[in-house]
């Protein structure tokens, strides 16, 4: 009797054995099957849907794809559990790369481009406002839109030159309005300095710009 009932305790612990280690296999399971789901659901939502909440799509599978790969070990024979893994991996990445198109900023225009590098990246925008041009700086930003122009004033159009005398005007009328707010004489000196440089840089560039234009358009 004694025999029978210390075998049918350990039926009974193995038996309970068994039934834990199963229960354990089915959640790594579920874990698993939980993460590949995830990632082909995020595959049927369009990406510009998802720009919004896109850091906490990436947190969640962050969260999911380490769950899924801890849930191995919990799998006897996890063979197919981890070419499933490896799959949603390979099509996460797919519609990731995907993401990094559309949440991309825009590419600046030509002319939001040639603005950037006369006054710095996104300094001017379509408002034109100068209002960030004061009296401290003033001189700093003459330096720069006369010495970029002057760098570059080889490789300008005649559409490009239209709008640096365009910018320019606008600048000049903010300094009328900065010489009232406290502009020092040494840097107005040394504005004009920079002013004269311009003109003439501008006139002769402008007609060659021109000229080189026209003749390309009677070959």
């Amino acid at each position: 009797m004694k025999n029978i009932s210390l075998l049918s305790g350990l039926a009974v612990i193995a038996l309970g054995f068994t039934s834990c280690k199963d229960e354990k296999q089915e959640k790594a399971q579920k874990t698993i099957d939980s993460y590949v789901s995830y990632v082909d659901s995020i595959k049927n939502v369009k990406a510009d849907d998802l720009k919004a909440d896109w850091k906490d799509v990436e947190a969640e599978y962050d969260r999911r794809v380490t769950n899924a790969q801890v849930a191995l070990a919990d799998i006897k024979d996890n063979k197919t559990d981890i070419e499933k893994i490896n799959t949603s991996k390979v099509k996460y990445e797919e519609f990731r790369n995907e993401m990094v198109k559309v949440l991309a900023p825009p590419a600046p225009s030509p002319k939001q481009q040639l603005r950037n590098a006369l006054f710095g990246e996104g300094k001017i925008g379509d408002d034109m406002s100068f209002a960030w041009v004061n009296a401290k700086n003033i001189h700093s930003v003459y330096q720069q839109f006369v010495h970029t122009v002057e760098n570059n004033k080889d490789s300008y159009s005649r559409e490009d030159w239209d709008e640096i005398k365009l910018m320019y005007e606008a600048l000049d009328s903010r300094k009328n309005t900065v010489e009232k707010e406290g502009l020092t004489s040494s840097d107005n000196r040394k504005i004009a300095g920079l002013k004269l440089k311009f003109a003439p840089m501008y006139t002769l560039n402008r007609m060659g710009a021109k000229s080189k234009e026209t003749a390309e358009a009677k070959k």
